[in-house]
């Protein structure tokens, strides 16, 4: 949790000694949408490498049920990755 944190106040610091250098109003709403899709893209790197690791993790334990899982596994990742698209569209127009 402590690394968490320690990430989240890097990312708050450098957002604050980059807002003076950002002061066109259009360059700080640009810079959002970029953000925004940073940060999609990571949570969605995140939860797709935690949804695989859970999912190995599993077929490891249980041989037997391998198909099943498998499918659940795709299931799951097809929908961040459209939840992920939806979210990349709506940080590229602004909306």
């Amino acid at each position: 949790m402590s690394k968490f944190i320690s990430i989240a106040l890097t990312a708050l610091a450098i957002m604050l000694l980059a807002t003076p250098a950002m002061a066109a109003t259009d360059a700080l709403i640009s810079f959002s949408g970029s953000f925004g899709a940073g940060l999609v893209v990571i949570g969605a790197a995140f939860g797709i490498g935690k949804l695989a690791g859970s999912a190995l993790e599993s077929m490891a334990r249980q041989p037997e049920a391998a198909a099943a899982i498998q499918v659940a596994m795709i299931i799951a990742a097809a929908l961040i990755e459209g939840f992920t698209f939806y979210a990349l569209y709506i940080c590229s127009t602004g909306v």
